[in-house]
This record gives structure tokens, C-alpha cells and sequence, in this order.
């Protein structure tokens, strides 16, 4: 069992592996369908990695301005999903999120077009109404390196490469 303290200073235990969406579908349904995230002890966490521990406990919605970060770098994946299904073969550099947006570098022989960019908007809408669920995955640093190189992300593969081991 896990303890977790709300912000208003209440308390309720809670099996061990409850997410963050549980907790919150716990609490009302409406809460459930507006949460974006969890903070478990000042630390920001997705709905639905298992919890690892009790503590201070908060869901943060939409309109909470420490979710806009991760809206804004969910929102450069769904671009980046846009451009590669419109434009096959583009490789995906860096981004994403920014103090004042979002952005992505692209690699491909021809540069966007004005039209280019109102196709990618319309793109990025369709896969939003898709309501596909956007999942959190860990890899181990070989086999990332190793998946990016096979799908043609050398890109990917560097940055990840360049990274500090662990």
C-alpha cells in the first residue's frame, strides 16, 4: 500500500501499482478525462506509470501551466508523425519544446513549402482525432541506436549515441 498526501492536506491509501490515472478516476470519472499528468513529490509523472512510492500527490489538467511543456513536446511528436506519413524518408532531428512553442529540424532534399506547412497543420489535426494513446517508453541505449539505424533515423541514432552513458 501506498500513502498519498493531496494538496489539501488529505490522505488515502492506495495499492501498490496504481497509476496516476487511477487515482484520479478514483476521485471522478471528469477528472480522469481531464488529467494530463501527475507531480508525486515535486517530480512530474505520466498517468499511467505504476506510482513508485507514496507522497505528496497532485493531478495537473490542461490548464495547469506546468503541463504545458509536455503538451507542447506531445504536440512536436504528433508534428514529426505528420511530416514523416505526408513526406516519407524525412528524418527527424532535434527539438521540441521551447520556452514559447514547439519546433523539430527536418532532414529531406527538398525544403517545406508555405502550402507544405497548412498540409502538416491539417495532418497534425487528423492524428489528434485519431485519438491514438501517446505512450511512454523506455529503451536500452543499444537497442535504441540499433532501432533508429534500421528504421533510417541516423539522426536519432547520433543524438542518442552522443549521449552520456546511463
Amino acid at each position: 500500500m501506498i500513502d498519498l498526501i493531496f494538496p489539501d492536506g488529505s490522505q488515502r491509501q492506495y495499492d501498490d501499482g496504481v497509476t496516476g490515472r487511477d487515482v484520479a478516476a478514483s476521485i471522478a470519472k471528469s477528472l480522469e478525462k481531464r488529467a494530463l499528468l501527475i507531480k508525486l513529490d515535486g517530480a512530474l509523472l505520466d498517468l499511467d506509470r505504476p506510482l513508485p512510492a507514496g507522497g505528496a500527490f497532485e493531478i495537473l489538467t490542461r490548464d495547469s501551466p506546468e503541463a504545458l511543456d509536455t503538451i507542447r513536446h506531445d504536440a512536436s511528436h504528433v508534428m514529426a508523425e505528420a511530416v514523416q506519413e505526408l513526406f516519407p524518408g524525412t528524418q527527424v532531428t532535434i527539438g521540441p519544446a521551447i520556452e514559447d512553442g514547439f519546433y523539430y529540424d527536418f532532414a529531406r532534399e527538398t525544403p517545406f513549402s508555405l502550402d507544405d506547412l497548412a498540409t502538416i497543420e491539417q495532418r497534425m489535426k487528423e492524428i489528434v482525432d485519431r485519438d491514438e494513446k501517446i505512450v511512454r517508453e523506455v529503451w536500452d541505449r543499444d537497442e535504441a541506436i540499433k532501432h533508429f539505424k534500421e528504421i533510417g533515423e541516423a539522426y536519432k541514432a547520433e543524438i542518442i549515441s552522443d549521449l552520456p552513458a546511463g
